[in-house]
């Protein structure tokens, strides 16, 4: 069975630049709507696409990060893409259009994970446990159940209970075989390539790195010099936001894609 698609588009169709946005683990188009909805984007065609295997679309039956590059690679010149944006796993998919030379516009990279021990402690858990025989799936259907609440009462803080309620039962809504075999090829990813700053580096492409101030995401202050170092990254740090920063500052980040349009 091949993979199924999930597309959210607006914008005019003869617009002179166009975007591709990739949602992150477990997040779907949906995610985009608030930024897609920026007035100063208005004169962009913006097209978001979930990446197969997450919401209701179908996983392709090869769910390493270098495939789903090429997928989303193929779907951004399909549609002639001239910039990517990425959330999350989204942005280190974006990150590896780039290295294995698929995609060479810029890039806005929203709170990507440059090494392992970036990532939440919680996905590495549910890394751990999906690896076990029987536990795994039982551990991710767990999860699943119990995130959206976790997910809403925290989005409360900053988005009316209707919309929190909706981006929260999008995360529950996944599959938990997929999200199990995901998680375990993202990992093997992380561990392949332990030097993601350097990989984004050397790819050429401009890239603007954009992460909340209190994103639980980490980097390391060795990572923030390499990127400060790198002479076609621009770093972004966004008040009042975490590592949904795309729904917490929606604004800020329709700034972050116009001026990365402006190079594309």
């Amino acid at each position: 069975m091949t993979e199924s698609w999930d597309v959210r588009r607006v914008g005019p169709a003869d617009a002179a630049r166009r975007v591709l946005m990739i949602p992150g683990g477990l997040c779907t188009a949906e995610f985009y709507a608030e930024v897609m909805a920026e007035p100063a984007l208005a004169g962009l065609e913006l097209t978001a696409v979930t990446q197969p295997g997450f919401g209701p679309t179908r996983a392709p039956a090869d769910v390493s990060m270098d495939n789903y590059a090429r997928l989303m690679a193929g779907y951004a010149a399909q549609v002639r893409s001239d910039v990517v944006v990425g959330h999350s796993l989204g942005a280190n998919v974006a990150i590896e259009m780039a290295a294995a030379g698929l995609f060479t516009g810029p890039l806005v990279l929203l709170s990507p994970t440059f090494s392992r021990g970036d990532e939440a402690t919680f996905l590495a858990v549910m890394d751990m446990l999906g690896r076990v025989p029987v536990l795994g799936n039982a551990a991710w259907t767990g999860m699943l159940k119990l995130l959206p609440r976790a997910v809403k009462n925290d989005m409360l803080k900053r988005l009316p209970p209707e919309r929190a309620q909706k981006l929260a039962d999008v995360m529950g809504g996944n599959d938990p075989a997929n999200c199990r075999r995901i998680v375990r090829r993202y990992y093997a990813y992380l561990d392949r390539h332990r030097a993601l700053v350097a990989r984004l580096c050397a790819s050429g492409v401009p890239a603007w790195v954009v992460r909340g101030d209190h994103d639980e995401i980490g980097l390391t202050d060795a990572e923030r010099r390499e990127l400060e170092a790198c002479p076609q990254v621009r770093m972004v740090t966004v008040p009042d936001a975490g590592h949904l920063v795309l729904v917490d500052q929606p604004a800020r980040v329709a700034e972050v894609v116009l001026a990365a349009s402006r190079l594309g």
